[in-house]
């Protein structure tokens, strides 16, 4: 389906891609602990909001 180079080509970039976002996660660490402090209660909600929809729908099906 993919030749070896493309393959090669996509494993290097991977690669390459999350270094350089560990790159820039850890140049911008001391930012993200000033500007985003609690933002996990964000997310929290809205995995929280996606589980409502999932238990809504189920329970309409039946």
């Amino acid at each position: 389906m993919f030749t070896t180079g493309q393959l090669v080509f996509a494993v290097l970039f991977i690669i390459a891609f999350v270094f350089a976002m560990i790159y820039a996660y850890r140049k911008d660490k001391a930012l993200h602990t000033m500007f985003y402090k609690g933002n996990y209660k964000i997310l929290l909600g809205f995995f929280g909001f996606i589980l409502l929809l999932f238990i809504i729908k189920i329970s309409l099906k039946h």
